[in-house]
């Protein structure tokens, strides 16, 4: 038997994006947020606890399988199930031509979006199959794939958003898997974009809040 809390995975969940996701279904979800940053988690934790919510905070890295596959197991033997996951980690290596890619960089490229990915969705999808209502998913496409100096990146989220799609068709017609959503957020003042984008005027960016709010709407979970 299952607890009948309702329950939300933010992985990425200190800023940006995954941050305003997170507070936006606090109300309505206990919060089991991911990310590297404890300090970012803390103030999440504040956020959520002023609307009233409550949240769990993981401070790990999502490439750390053994990790995650704990916090998987023990929300699973606390919970029995999960409804719904908002994948936002990223890494986003710096725009470069394809023949000056860093190695390192490139490597944490893939490891954050693409080797922990495919890691991940075996792990979280047990966990999405066992709750009373049909679960939902969200990945956000924001790949870029195939213009210039995105070799990485694009790359990187190109394989990622290709993964998710395959879940979806593998899916789409069983009302006790879950829901699949492929995103697309407007260019946004985020630390991804910044890293992009040094100095870019932020006039004409939506705001990561505003993003979250009508993101969630779209996929018709609030």
């Amino acid at each position: 038997m299952t607890d009948q809390t309702k329950i939300a995975l933010v992985t990425g969940a200190s800023r940006g994006l995954g941050f305003h996701l997170a507070e936006a279904l606090a109300p309505h979800y206990h919060i089991v947020a991911v990310a590297k940053t404890t300090g970012a988690l803390e103030e999440l934790d504040d956020r959520i606890k002023a609307k009233g919510g409550q949240a769990t905070l993981a401070p790990m890295d999502v490439t750390n399988v053994d990790a995650m596959a704990h916090l998987c197991r023990s929300n699973y033997e606390r919970w029995g199930h999960l409804d719904l996951w908002a994948h936002t980690a990223v890494y986003a290596q710096l725009l470069s031509p394809a023949d000056h890619m860093d190695p390192k960089d490139f490597d944490r490229t893939m490891n954050t979006n693409v080797v922990a990915t495919g890691k991940l969705i075996p792990m979280v999808a047990p966990l999405l199959n066992m709750g009373e209502a049909q679960s939902d998913v969200l990945f956000f496409d924001d790949a870029h794939a195939g213009e210039k100096f995105y070799g990485a990146y694009g790359a990187s989220k190109a394989a990622q958003i290709a993964m998710a799609k395959s879940w979806h068709q593998e899916t789409k017609d069983s009302t006790k898997a879950p829901r699949i959503h492929v995103l697309t957020p407007a260019p946004m003042p985020t630390a991804t974009r910044a890293r992009f984008y040094p100095g870019e005027a932020k006039d004409g960016l939506a705001h990561p809040k505003d993003e979250a709010a009508r993101l969630l709407e779209l996929a018709g979970i609030l």
